[in-house]
This record gives structure tokens, sequence and C-alpha cells, in this order.
């Protein structure tokens, strides 16, 4: 198993910027499929861990929010 010290240097900014992006698209999708009261969606959006991807897909495709409604 790799340490943590036996990575390269350059791996660990990558780390936390996709550490980040992934907490960012996950807290902001759950907000709204809570605020909206889909049950459904937040149980997939929670245990679901896809770099940010399936929360994405929700808020643009499925409630259509537009990047001003994002942050509402």
């Amino acid at each position: 198993m790799m340490r943590i010290n036996d990575m390269p240097m350059w791996i660990m900014p990558i780390i936390l910027i996709v550490a980040v992006w992934t907490i960012f698209w996950k807290v902001l999708s759950l907000w709204h499929a809570a605020r909206k009261g889909r049950k459904g969606w937040f149980i997939l959006l929670l245990l679901v861990n896809s770099l940010g991807l399936l929360d994405a897909f929700y808020l643009f495709f499925v409630e259509k929010v537009t990047t001003k409604k994002l942050f509402k």
C-alpha cells in the first residue's frame, strides 16, 4: 500500500482540487434535492460518488437549474 510520503508532490494539489470540486457539487445538489423534497434523488446523490458528474446532471437536467438560480 502506498503511503502519503511515497506519493509525488505534484499529486497532492490535484487530489485537493478534485476533493473540493466533488464536495462543492455534492453539497449543492443535496441542498437542492432536500429543498424540493426529492428523497430518492437525495439518497442516490448521497450514496453515489461520481466526482460531481451525477450531481451536476441532477442540477442541470433534472431540476433545470440555471447558473443564476444555482446559489439561491
